[in-house]
């Protein structure tokens, strides 16, 4: 073994979350080196190329007001983007982008090669090396021996990772590169708790041999919006998606092939996920369901390859070209890559806190799927937290930390590190339970101000925040300032949008409360409107006012919620010693030890009972903060 150099922070795999953890503790001032196993790798999109869709689309947008990189690279990159649930309310709808895979990874690669303070290293990391209960580096394959005060993982599906294709079974990483076979042992001698996940990628197809016309073409938005609030607007080649479906015979083959199935079989032993199944769990647990959408998408402009959404499997070979030659559109259809499913090692995300440092030792955080979740989106999230984390660890400050009623982010993270997950855990805007304070609008109103207090957010985002929110607020203050009256002018207006006629002067801002009355068509009667105002900040304004009823009861529920989560909990307390507590709420409440009494209040088995003895005791130690 030979030392090479030491690093404030290293980051082991260069994934979403590590790009994001290692360009946050860069972009911090703290000398930082990121690892993968293959340069190649960086940022690869082994699954979907894509980002966004609902919830996901928020974390994409809540890293940009944050600092982040996703959003950017996904601006420079997309072939085509859509605004999903525009059918919907303002808490449901989201930016989804299809990007062009090699791309993505090349301009994103590109980006932490610039990056001052940063070192990107190909090398498999095999060890993590600490003294006492405080991480002080890494060591590869090769033996080189690299310093670090801090270490963030981020190894996605690469740890003792195993490919699955029929009764087909081999050590392997992602989209055919090498897996790391020695990480999890360290890992284990930290005393982290390991578990056993799965996850699946659908075939690759060529697009010469589709027939499109038997298909349903899905084009991308006219207006095309950019994910990244540094971006006015996106110009894009916006290539077309297809729709197409399976049928009865599709679902014929494969449940004549079922006793070939690994998922069914047995050999595949770890826990996939409930939200994004294998097309053969689709067949089996929703029989009467007489078909499942498939959408066929381009995964760049220069290239043949296109994915087929919606039919991940882990089937032989042979059963994957039967069952596609019977979709429409497909009957003739080359496979260029083949599905598979993929095994791999993660950690019980409870071993973390709140910002995703293992408990039992000092500079050691994890992020991404390590964690348990799934999906780019969630990853990034994850990497972005713990790079500033480290960087705040390693300053001597507060940890960063975001609750469920700020963002995304907050619930991500309070859901992987208080509740645990026993499946690959993905990101819906059900699991939030403010989510109308928490749109895709407005995640720069809720985030950029702290991204910018910790350092993280540029002085070029931090003006074009003050920009958008002095527009907003302005605007708003002007429509509620101007008036109009049952002019001819304004009562045909309202006729011509079916709205009933008005009887007296009355505000703008009144009148955008209407349903069938938008911000947009209010300019041929609003003669004082100013010329220069964002498409975004208008975006933002309507939903402002059409929901303020609705926002206002979110904000009290919310002031609720804060009082348990600024109710904090010391580090030395003894739930031992505590009388009242049930037995099962001293044992989660000891082996969680959560940060606050929010946390405390989420942890399954501690019930309010339990929360009440637990507030009782603080005021009588006088802990309450």
């Amino acid at each position: 073994m030979f030392k090479v150099k030491d690093y404030d922070i290293a980051v082991i795999g260069a994934g979403h979350a590590g790009c994001e953890a290692g360009l946050a503790a860069a972009r911090m001032g703290y000398r930082t080196a990121v690892f993968a196993i293959n340069l190649d790798s960086i940022a690869m999109m082994p699954c979907n190329p894509a980002m966004g869709g609902p919830a996901k689309g928020h974390l994409v947008r809540e890293i940009d007001a944050l600092g982040g990189e996703i959003g950017v690279n996904t601006d420079k990159t997309m072939i085509q983007v859509r605004t999903l649930n525009t059918g919907k309310g303002p808490a449901v709808q989201s930016l989804r982008a299809q990007c062009d895979k090699k791309a993505y990874q090349s301009a994103m690669k590109y980006t932490l090669e610039l990056t001052p303070n940063l070192d990107v290293i190909q090398g498999e990391v095999t060890e993590i090396t600490a003294e006492g209960s405080r991480v002080t580096g890494v060591i590869t394959k090769t033996g080189a021996v690299y310093g670090a005060k801090a270490v963030i993982v981020t190894t996605g599906t690469y740890l003792n990772g195993r490919i699955i294709i029929g009764d087909v079974m081999y050590s392997g990483g992602p989209n055919g590169l090498y897996p790391a076979t020695e990480l999890s042992a360290s890992i284990k001698r930290l005393g982290v708790k390991l578990m056993r996940f799965k996850t699946g990628t659908p075939p690759r197809v060529d697009r010469r041999t589709i027939d499109f016309d038997r298909m349903v073409v899905q084009p991308g938005d006219t207006m095309p919006q950019p994910f990244s609030y540094l971006d006015d607007r996106v110009d894009v080649p916006q290539l077309p998606c297809y729709l197409t479906f399976t049928n009865s015979s599709t679902h014929d083959v494969i449940r004549r092939n079922l006793s070939r199935s690994p998922l069914y079989s047995g050999r595949i032993e770890g826990i996939g996920p409930r939200y994004c199944p294998s097309i053969e769990d689709k067949v089996v647990k929703f029989p009467n369901k007489a078909r499942h959408q498939l959408f066929i998408e381009p995964e760049g402009i220069n290239t043949c390859e296109m994915y087929v959404q919606g039919m991940s499997t882990s089937m032989p070979e042979d059963v994957q070209h039967a069952f596609l030659h019977t979709i429409a559109g497909l009957e003739q259809v080359r496979i260029m890559r083949d599905a598979y499913a993929i095994e791999y090692d993660c950690i019980d995300p409870t071993q973390l806190t709140p910002w995703l440092e293992f408990k039992d030792i000092h500079g050691l955080f994890f992020a991404g799927q390590i964690n348990g979740s799934s999906g780019y989106e969630e990853a990034a999230a994850q990497g972005l937290m713990a790079g500033l984390n480290a960087v705040l660890g390693l300053r001597g400050d507060r940890p960063f930390m975001l609750d469920r009623s700020e963002s995304y982010i907050g619930v991500l993270i309070d859901d992987l590190v208080t509740k645990g997950t026993n499946e690959p855990y993905r990101m819906m805007t059900s699991r939030a339970e403010y989510r109308l304070l928490l749109r895709h609008d407005n995640a720069d109103l809720r985030l950029t101000e702290k991204g910018y207090r910790v350092g993280l957010v540029t002085e070029e985002r931090y003006k074009r925040y003050l920009m958008r929110k002095g527009q907003i607020e302005d605007e708003t203050e002007r429509l509620k300032r101007a008036r109009v009256s049952p002019t001819e002018e304004v009562m045909g207006y309202l006729r011509s949008i079916g709205s009933s006629g008005i009887h007296s002067g009355i505000s703008l801002y009144e009148l955008l409360k209407r349903p069938e009355v938008n911000y947009a068509g209010l300019a041929c009667i609003d003669h004082g409107r100013p010329a220069d105002i964002l498409p975004s900040a208008a975006a933002s304004i309507e939903i402002e006012i059409k929901y303020e009823g609705y926002i206002k009861k979110e904000i009290e529920q919310v002031q609720s919620f804060k009082k348990l989560e600024n109710r904090s909990i010391p580090e030395d307390i003894r739930y031992e010693d505590m009388s009242g507590l049930s037995t099962e709420a001293r044992q989660k409440l000891a082996a969680m030890r959560p940060v606050n009494v929010g946390q405390a209040s989420r942890i399954s088995g501690v019930s309010p009972s339990d929360i009440s003895v637990l507030l009782i005791q603080l005021k009588a130690g006088g802990h309450a903060r």
